[in-house]
């Protein structure tokens, strides 16, 4: 089982602070190995001062791909669109090509038609940059996920269907009867480096859950992730108040 490394800041502002510059030099790091990087952004509160941030990093952003762990089924205009807050507070304000950012195509038809849209462009755009055969697995550089007060991260809810998804890199998940899109647990696991963000008193209950010897996995979704790469925690001392956690000094 991957070993989680675990950082704890005194607030959300150091959080995200840390957060960029891991972001920034692992950017680096890729496109210096490879010439590229490929990023799966995350939605919610957490990300976006991170994302405001980005804006102004000095980035080579003619090297980014970028994709979205997850969506949820409404259009990118929508003030609810993970990728409309991304676009709207860091992508349209630096010149990262529009042809390598992979917007969750939620206006193709039926939710099931969008998974397997976005599948496919993800299979062709890591098949020309990783050489992957149509069976492979891409690897991402970098997933960055939220966690929700519920355990969930990208849109795998628990005891949900999405959950058990083996054979396919994206799939539709549920929350509470609304669908979104998702990447699927083999796809995240195969990352390199999978970020988690979390922040607030109310992720407490479900980080004590997800970090216990033994817990339920389709109950605290977020147990899930074990990538082959390596696995961070970015919390803050909000949300792990009173709980032993097996802390990485930053």
């Amino acid at each position: 089982m991957t070993t989680p490394m675990v950082e704890i800041f005194p607030d959300k502002t150091a959080l995200v602070q840390k957060a960029l510059q891991e972001v920034v030099a692992l950017v680096g790091d890729a496109v210096a190995h490879q010439g590229f990087c490929t990023l799966a952004l995350a939605g919610g509160s957490t990300p976006k001062p991170l994302y405001q941030q980005l804006s102004q990093a000095n980035l080579p952003w003619d090297k980014l791909y970028l994709f979205w762990g997850d969506e949820r089924y409404v259009p990118i205009e929508h003030p609810d669109s993970n990728a409309g807050m991304a676009k709207q507070v860091w992508l349209d304000r630096v010149p990262v090509p529009s042809c390598q950012v992979f917007v969750t195509p939620t206006e193709v038809g039926a939710p099931e038609q969008s998974a397997q849209s976005y599948e496919t462009t993800l299979r062709s755009v890591f098949g020309r940059l990783q050489g992957l055969a149509p069976d492979e697995v891409p690897q991402f550089d970098l997933i960055l996920l939220g966690m929700g007060d519920d355990g969930h991260t990208a849109s795998l809810f628990p005891f949900t269907p999405a959950l058990q998804v083996r054979d396919r890199l994206v799939t539709v998940g549920n929350k509470d009867g609304e669908p979104r899109i998702t990447f699927t647990v083999p796809l995240i696991n195969r990352s390199r480096c999978v970020m988690f963000l979390a922040a607030g008193a109310n992720k407490r209950a479900a980080l004590q859950q997800i970090f216990a010897p033994q817990a339920d996995d389709q109950a605290y979704p977020a147990r899930l992730i074990r990538p082959v790469g390596a696995l961070r925690w970015l919390l803050d001392a909000d949300a792990v108040e009173n709980l032993s956690l097996p802390r990485t000094d930053a």
